[in-house]
């Protein structure tokens, strides 16, 4: 059997003055010859001195931060108490239906008050010589109660409840009423409201019960204190076996599902309220204290996973280690997971502070970013060859981590191996500043000391970075060089249009995301399944791991909160496991992009010669700001695209040095102007030669002549 509720909404509705004639009436009936001092005037001296109807959306509850599907993370208390907001839809119907069976049956067609309950509740009144045997509220009169303050055992207060009840039936839907009360009733201690019970005494939502929570939960309002189960479970079982049997004597459930109910267990602890994305959740609510609800972009059962795994993985390290893990989605920007220590309350690591923002060095993960730069000004292929040995920059002279040198190597092995020596020069080659600029597109903010030029070292750490700064920067080169601005729903959220300024073009994105996916895995990962960089900054004080598949960057940070070394610990070590672990709880590895237009699929000796070998802008001495280069294709070379079969392939002209924007001629007719990119695209309409030139925006020129067929 289940009751429905009406859905009309009678706000506005004046009061109905004969209610409180009878109301005066039962009054009269209740107290004999005394009852007459209860006139109608004195009934609207009652309604005129009543509390305004609350308004649910302005009702003061609990913040409840949740995540991207409306899923609590965490909520705070209310002045002390936890009140979370609640509507009827989001309560198991059985608690709905056993509520009125066991409080209020003709709650659906009544008018706030049971007149006949009321009768009976008076008559009983004076045969007990002035005290009150049974209340006869319905619940709505239990609502006014609620929305009261003083005693409420009074015939006073009892009639100020049948007058208030009165009104809140001619404001109010009794959906309305209904979700006041649920809202508002007390289950002891600071717990009010049947979500905070449920959550408090079940660790769960109250939207699916067992037979069993629903009865006891309809019970602990009318006593709360005396029924707790977390201080008299015998009393509470005792009160939720009585609703059992009311049920089975109101038709509502068999005999044999009472008795089942009755053998589950009564809780006899109070749970821990969620307490997910603790970090952000504050911040979310320091910056909206009022709001009832604040949504996060982040998904609940990521968010868990991701916390339990930093737990997990920084025990081992030792007291004072903490972990942060963030991920993100690529293309959004959306924070999907928030891990900002090992755990809030972990003193010894300082778990209070939120480890994804805090400033840090970023050892080597910029060295994807810097080779990235290299590419895309045509100065190397990732079988471009350089070499790994010994080289004086000024006074600063970098070693590799392991000390040792290789001799010529190609920058894909560089990357791969993470040496040093090779990053620096490569930096050297596109400039710091050009390598700071490209961060900050990305969204990153890096941090120099002040009124200080960034120095070579950046390269290998010498800069301030978050989490969120890599996590940022990572995403772009993930999504082809495109930025994305991270949104994890505090604050205004940026939206980016598209329309910024790359951080690194297509085909050198794809150069470094081709590398990284080669880069071998920890031992619990699967090789060529992401994209990944680790990282260790100078003394062991922080491990870095950042890395993406098709859809997903996720990036790890482990280390202690206050800067001491950890001896030891390193980015393969300590952090990668972590970062491939986190993908494992996200789900599948997503495909990654296919290769852009103007990818040069080739072994070193099959490059263009200026390609074969990394050449530094200033080998041979010239001009800080030498003229644009045509890198590729190579002057008097024969392109073999296709043209002759039907489905040819277009021509992409690479070009180094100068000063962008450029403009690109095929034969003299422009094709392309570049804002941010140092390549154009052209489509030949037929085989043959073709002059290829490239202006730069200081009006310096190069060109080539190649052969198309």
């Amino acid at each position: 059997m289940s009751t429905t509720v009406p859905q009309s909404t009678r706000r506005g509705r004046k009061p109905r003055l004969s209610n409180w004639a009878a109301i005066a009436l039962i009054a009269a009936a209740g107290v004999g010859v005394g009852g007459v001092a209860y006139t109608r005037g004195t009934i609207e001296q009652i309604a005129a001195a009543l509390p305004a109807t609350p308004d649910l959306a302005t009702l003061p509850v609990s913040t409840s931060v949740v995540d991207r599907n409306g899923q609590l993370l965490r909520p705070f208390t209310t002045d002390g108490r936890w009140r979370l907001p609640v509507s009827v839809d989001q309560v198991d119907r059985r608690f709905i239906d056993m509520l009125l069976a066991y409080e209020d049956q003709r709650f659906a067609t009544h008018h706030g008050i049971d007149w006949s309950g009321m009768a009976r509740a008076a008559v009983q009144f004076t045969m007990a010589g002035g005290k009150i045997v049974s209340g006869g509220s319905t619940l709505t009169m239990q609502v006014a109660r609620l929305l009261e303050t003083g005693s409420t055992r009074s015939l006073d207060a009892k009639l100020r409840q049948m007058v208030h009840a009165d009104r809140l039936e001619s404001e109010l839907s009794k959906d309305q009423i209904l979700t006041l009360y649920l809202t508002l009733a007390p289950y002891g201690g600071n717990i009010e409201g049947v979500r905070a019970a449920s959550l408090a005494y079940f660790g769960k939502e109250p939207a699916r019960l067992t037979t069993a929570e629903a009865a006891l939960l309809v019970a602990l309002p009318q006593s709360p204190e005396a029924r707790r189960p977390d201080l008299n479970p015998t009393v509470a079982k005792l009160a939720r076996d009585t609703v059992l049997d009311r049920m089975v004597t109101a038709g509502l459930m068999q005999q044999e599902e009472a008795d089942a109910a009755k053998g589950e267990p009564i809780p006899t602890a109070r749970r821990e309220f969620p307490m997910l994305a603790a970090h952000l959740a504050q911040e979310a609510t320091a910056l909206d204290p009022s709001a009832r609800t604040i949504p996060l972009t982040l998904d609940k059962k990521l968010q868990q996973a991701l916390e339990k795994l930093g737990t997990t993985r920084a025990a081992p390290l030792g007291d004072e280690v903490s972990v942060a893990i963030l991920v993100a989605d690529q293309e959004s920007g959306d924070i999907l997971a928030s891990v900002g220590s090992a755990g809030l309350f972990k003193s010894s690591a300082d778990g209070f502070v939120d480890m994804t923002k805090a400033v840090r060095s970023p050892g080597s993960t910029l060295k994807p970013l810097i080779y990235g730069l290299g590419f895309e000004l045509g100065l190397a292929h990732p079988e471009s060859l350089i070499e790994d040995r010994t080289t004086a920059f000024g006074a600063y002279v970098p070693v590799n981590f392991d000390n040792f040198t290789r001799g010529t190597v190609t920058i894909h092995q560089a990357l791969l191996e993470s040496l040093n020596i090779p990053a620096v020069i490569v930096l050297d080659a596109v400039g710091t500043a050009r390598l700071v600029s490209r961060m900050k597109r990305a969204y990153a903010d890096p941090k120099l000391p002040d009124q200080t030029l960034p120095g070579l070292a950046i390269g290998l750490g010498g800069v301030g970075v978050t989490l969120r700064d890599l996590v940022s920067m990572y995403a772009s080169i993930a999504r082809g060089g495109m930025p994305v601005h991270l949104n994890d729903g505090v604050g205004p959220h940026v939206d980016t249009t598209g329309n910024e300024a790359p951080v690194l073009d297509p085909v050198s994105a794809w150069y470094v995301s081709s590398i990284l996916r080669d880069v071998p895995p920890p031992v619990n990962g699967i090789s060529g399944r992401i994209a990944f960089k680790t990282g260790t900054s100078y003394g062991y004080r922080d491990a870095w791991a950042v890395g993406y598949d098709g859809q997903n960057v996720v990036g790890v940070w482990v280390g202690r909160p206050d800067g001491v070394p950890v001896p030891g610990i390193s980015g393969i070590k300590a952090a990668a496991p972590i970062l491939f672990e986190a993908f494992d709880r996200i789900g599948p590895t997503q495909p990654f992009a296919p290769a852009p237009n103007g990818v040069i699929l080739a072994a070193n000796p099959d490059l263009p010669e200026p390609l074969r070998r990394f050449r530094h802008p200033n080998d041979n001495r010239t001009a800080r700001d030498p003229s644009p280069e045509i890198s590729f294709p190579e002057d008097g070379s024969d392109l073999d695209l296709g043209i002759g079969a039907g489905d040819g392939q277009p021509l992409v002209v690479k070009v180094r040095n100068g000063a962008p924007p450029f403009t690109f001629f095929a034969n003299g007719a422009p094709f392309e102007q570049a804002a941010f990119t140092r390549q154009g695209i052209w489509t030949p309409d037929g085989p043959g030669y073709v002059t290829v030139s490239v202006v730069d925006a200081k009006g310096r020129s190069d060109q080539v002549k190649v052969f198309l067929d």
